[in-house]
């Protein structure tokens, strides 16, 4: 194991849960967002996601989920994702240890067929959970959105006493949509399932508070992370790829270099020319098309 540190921020390179047993204080971090290997057969770097069976996997879950309950502060909050299949594990464990608050759907598009002879998933689930349902951060005005049956349709609310608009702004529901991280997108790296900035900037944005301590224990891409610095709370992030390891020292600790290799973002072609004018390639499963 190692640890990386640098004005608030701390990586670990390690495994989650020995990093979170030995390093990581009982009720010290404020916020907690885990989003693990979710079961379902793809490949983190040296890392195959596939365990033997549902009950290995939520076996294995419950363990680090039991940690991050222990760090977490009395007035603490966790946001915690896994695939479709695996999340009634998660929330039949979690329901009897924390207050679960909201159940949110990430909700995104896809480029791609998804299946032909059933229903394809076009989501992700999100447990939004607290230690205490009468003490905890929520900052609702920092996260309004627009409430379209008031700000564009004028209708009038003629339920109260005095008749008024409808309200312009609202908290969001519990389903976001927010696409999902795309080759050609500013943000992306090189991982297979990486979160966009916009959903981690409503969770710390409406659950933590400057100064704050933000953890992630399955960090991949380190937006959480590089979210919780642009937003000017503290982190603490665990990998256990040394790949993706690298991707944090650089978007996080703002490092060039690690044992003498540069650190570098994912270099994109700004052009490509097939003699049609337009070129369709494939990356990460995604399909794109670049005018030339």
């Amino acid at each position: 194991m190692s640890k990386y540190e640098k004005g608030g921020h701390i990586i670990y390179h390690g495994e989650a849960l020995e990093v979170m047993k030995n390093e990581i204080p009982d009720e010290s971090i404020d916020l907690v967002f885990v989003d693990p290997p979710y079961n379902i057969g793809k490949r983190f770097a040296d890392f195959d996601d596939r365990w033997p069976s549902d009950a290995e996997y939520a076996k294995w879950a419950y363990e680090w989920i039991d940690e991050c309950i222990r760090i977490l502060k009395p007035t603490g909050t966790m946001y915690l994702m896994t695939s479709t299949q695996a999340m009634p594990y998660f929330d039949l464990y979690v329901r009897d240890r924390l207050s679960i608050l909201s159940r949110i759907i990430w909700s995104y598009d896809s480029s791609g067929v998804q299946a032909k002879k059933y229903y394809g998933s076009m989501y992700e689930p999100i447990l939004h959970c607290v230690k205490n349902r009468k003490s905890y951060c929520f900052n609702a005005d920092d996260i309004l959105i627009e409430a379209k049956t008031g700000a564009k349709r004028k209708l009038i609310d003629y339920r109260g006493d005095t008749p008024k608009l409808y309200n312009t702004k609202k908290v969001p529901g519990n389903v976001w949509k927010f696409p999902r991280v795309r080759y050609r997108m500013d943000e992306y790296e090189d991982h297979p399932s990486q979160k966009p900035e916009a959903l981690l900037e409503r969770i710390i944005r409406a659950s933590s508070n400057t100064g704050d301590t933000v953890l992630d224990p399955f960090s991949g891409t380190f937006t959480t992370a590089a979210v919780a610095k642009s937003m000017e709370r503290n982190s603490i992030s665990i990998e256990s790829q040394e790949s993706y390891l690298k991707i944090g020292l650089r978007r996080v600790l703002s490092m060039n270099e690690s044992d003498g290799e540069k650190l570098e973002a994912v270099k994109k072609n700004t052009k490509i020319k097939n003699g049609h004018g337009v070129k369709y390639e494939e990356k990460s499963g995604d399909l794109f098309s670049v005018d030339s």
